[in-house]
């Protein structure tokens, strides 16, 4: 069985383009999981976030998943086609990775000096 990962890809100030993706498909997999093959075995370069490993971190992987704000480590892969979309109202940063904390939270680069 198979699934389809059609994913919004790009990066700010950039046209973004839609990728999709074929994965091997077994019921009970998450959209996470078929993330996760993508980047493994098809294109390394497929930015998107996840901490499952860190609860204090949880909340990293959540997305547009068919025009829903959800989680993709809890959203069910299904035969057929996924449409997966940056978080709207954020900005981005690249594919699937947009800015997650807030404004005061973030750490600023230093200005280089000449």
């Amino acid at each position: 069985m198979k699934a389809l990962l059609s994913i919004q890809r790009g990066e700010p100030d950039v046209t973004s383009r839609v990728e999709t993706f074929e994965v091997a498909f077994e019921p009970g997999q998450s959209v996470l999981d078929g993330l996760r093959m993508v980047r493994r075995d098809r294109d390394p370069s497929l930015a998107f976030r996840f901490s499952c490993i860190n609860a204090n971190a949880c909340k990293e992987c959540m997305m547009l998943i068919d025009g829903e704000v959800e989680y993709a480590c809890t959203a069910r892969l299904k035969e057929g086609t996924t449409t997966l979309a940056p978080l709207p109202k954020k900005a981005l940063i690249r594919d699937l990775v947009t800015e997650i904390a807030p404004p005061d939270e973030r750490l600023e680069r230093p200005l280089r000096r000449k």
